[in-house]
């Protein structure tokens, strides 16, 4: 049983380490070396996670078993969301969990925490955006009653790709 708790600032290492482990589980095999390097290097640094941990519209969670994160949730708000900027909009940027994990209901713990900050905020909608190649998260965020409404491109190194939009409706 994994447990949940907020990732701060002295966390940065684990983070840096997870975040590029899951990213690379998730998409090395679809994905050139080269392009995957790139975006690495680009978007999932240590300047760059310690200014998202800084930015107080944005929030990490990390999933635990013992002292190891074995998956980890980043929310957006406000200005921090990446498409809607709806200030009555909750933003699921990423749900990781390490390969080992997939399967354990890691994914969906976080997920269900994302959910419960969102009802408790009264936020009206929860969105992300999943890779269109991605199924197996499709598939995950369909069950948990997400549904399409656009698309948008994901810069991944040297290729444009498409991810799906999909929001579950909160209001009451």
């Amino acid at each position: 049983m994994s447990h949940i708790r907020k990732v701060t600032l002295s966390d940065l290492e684990d983070l840096l380490k997870i975040s590029r482990q899951t990213f690379i589980e998730t998409f090395a095999g679809d994905n050139t070396e080269q392009n995957l390097r790139k975006y690495l290097d680009e978007n999932m640094t240590s300047d760059k996670l310690r200014n998202e941990l800084a930015n107080p519209d944005s929030e990490f969670y990390f999933a635990t078993v013992g002292d190891k994160a074995i998956g980890y949730l980043k929310l957006n708000h406000g200005s921090a969301q990446t498409e809607e900027k709806d200030s009555k909009s909750l933003e699921i940027e990423r749900i990781y969990v390490l390969k080992e994990f997939l399967g354990k209901q890691v994914g969906q713990v976080l997920f269900e925490m994302a959910y419960r900050i969102a009802k408790d905020a009264k936020y009206n909608r929860l969105w992300l955006g999943v890779w269109e190649r991605n199924s197996r998260a499709i598939r995950f965020y369909r069950k948990n009653g997400f549904v399409e409404f656009g698309t948008h491109a994901f810069r991944l190194g040297d290729d444009e790709q498409t991810d799906i939009l999909m929001k579950i409706e909160l209001a009451d």
